[in-house]
């Protein structure tokens, strides 16, 4: 069964740090597109930053130099840093992982999410 386990959420101050990780039992998942997500209560859910699986990166206006996304090829993990937090990016924050390939169904996998709270 695929599981997608995100962890490091928690409250902290604005202007403080977090890191968030998800890791994928997944054993083809260096293959997968991944991305970080947030959602808040009555709005859907955008995409934070993505990262395909040749390493391109692309981060919403609202994080860029503040969020960093990196992955650990051999450990099957993604990081979220996430530093100089504002109190809007207070959220539930999903990990994702998908893979597209012509002619087989989409594999799109969403973990559990983790409560990102940012206030003092």
């Amino acid at each position: 069964q695929v599981q997608l386990v995100e962890s490091g959420g928690g409250v902290v101050q604005p202007g403080g740090s977090l890191r968030l990780s998800c890791a994928a039992s997944i054993s083809t998942f260096s293959f997968y597109s991944k991305g970080w997500y947030r959602q808040t209560p009555g709005k859907q859910r955008e995409l934070v930053v993505s990262i395909t699986s040749d390493g391109t990166r692309d981060y919403a206006d609202s994080v860029k130099g503040r969020f960093t996304i990196s992955r650990d090829n051999a450990k099957d993990t993604i990081f979220l840093q996430m530093n100089s937090l504002k109190p809007e990016a207070t959220a539930v924050y999903y990990c994702n992982a998908l893979r597209l390939r012509a002619g087989t169904p989409a594999l799109n996998y969403w973990g559990q999410g983790t409560q990102v709270t940012v206030s003092s």
